[in-house]
């Protein structure tokens, strides 16, 4: 009995002694800077650490991405694509998200909106109180009806594409590149502007991101032929480009569309203002690699990490390089 009872004092002891040391130990790495954050954004779906979130967070913050929601959609979709997949560590993870500024907090609204959990609201309402400035908001999620990421509008948010690349980004889902694709067929519109715009840089942001990456390469690929024919001969074109990096004929192509738009289409599009319609689509849809590094230079796609948002549809406009 006595050796029982020194063996059990020994454990308490060790643990009491060692428990600190090993939690400190577990705490996660902070981000030294912008280009760790974005590294560590574009390769996270091959090696996932969703306990560094937090840590991502506020490293987001500190690089000023969350003073303009538009030009944040990546950051959106991926904290969200984390959250969603993670749902046994969602809620500690947001907690240890706290304090945040309510500036900061529409990030995580919406992140928690388009996380896919399946009881999302009853998440977004644990965490009602300690955003009270963003109660508007929240409840336009919870009882407005505001969409949820499947049911993003293409056409209403400016950010969709960017938020869908996001979630990507987090999961290596399938279900995100397929509304991506889905899009394709608005780079044969010519009627609409911003809907040719859109299709055009959902076309450019997929070959990029496929000349990069094998896995995307291959489920667009796999998608292909069950697309419908709107969409099947410009996905071709996007998988004909990523195999071989010729990458500059998508964009060659949408200028083309453009101006043939401008020129042929309805008289809308034949104004002075037209392309003062296109930039202000353009810009609104944002750059996280613009808004992040500020490296952004002309006839340069915005590159995050190896990874392209749709902002680098700027290289596109009529100064933006030939």
């Amino acid at each position: 009995m006595r050796l029982i009872a020194a063996l059990i004092a020994l454990v308490v002891s060790f643990s009491a002694v060692s428990g600190p040391s090993l939690a400190k130990q577990k705490q996660p790495r902070p981000f030294k800077g912008s280009e760790e954050l974005l590294s560590w954004v574009n390769g996270y779906r091959l090696k996932p650490e969703p306990d560094r979130l937090p840590e991502a967070i506020k490293a987001m913050i500190k690089s000023s991405v969350t003073k303009d929601m538009d030009q944040a959609g990546v950051y959106i979709g991926f904290t969200a694509g984390v959250i969603g997949s993670n749902p046994d560590k969602a809620e500690a993870l947001i907690a240890k998200m706290f304090p945040l500024d309510p500036q900061d907090q529409v990030l995580l609204i919406k992140a928690i909106a388009y996380s896919g959990l399946p009881d999302w609201q009853e998440m977004m309402k644990k965490f009602v109180e300690r955003m009270p400035a963003r109660k508007v908001l929240i409840d336009k999620y919870l009882f407005g009806g505001k969409p949820t990421l499947e049911d993003l509008p293409f056409e209403e948010s400016s950010s969709a594409i960017d938020i869908n690349w996001g979630y990507y980004f987090a999961t290596g889902a399938e279900a995100p590149v397929r509304r991506i694709v889905k899009v394709l067929a608005w780079s044969l519109d010519r009627d609409s502007v911003e809907k040719l715009t859109i299709g055009a840089m959902a076309k450019w942001t997929l070959a990029q991101n496929a000349a990069r990456d094998p896995e995307l390469l291959s489920l667009l690929k796999g998608i292909s032929s069950d697309q419908d024919v709107k969409v099947r001969a410009p996905l071709g074109e996007v998988i004909e480009a990523a195999e071989t990096l010729e990458l500059s004929k998508i964009r060659k192509e949408a200028l083309a569309s453009i101006d043939e738009l401008k020129a042929k289409g309805p008289e809308s599009t034949r104004n002075f203002n037209w392309w003062g319609q296109a930039w202000q689509t353009v810009f609104a849809l944002g750059c996280v690699a613009a808004g992040a590094l500020g490296q952004v230079e002309v006839g340069i796609p915005c590159v995050v990490g190896g990874a392209l948002s749709n902002g680098a549809l700027k290289c596109l406009g009529p100064s933006g390089g030939n």
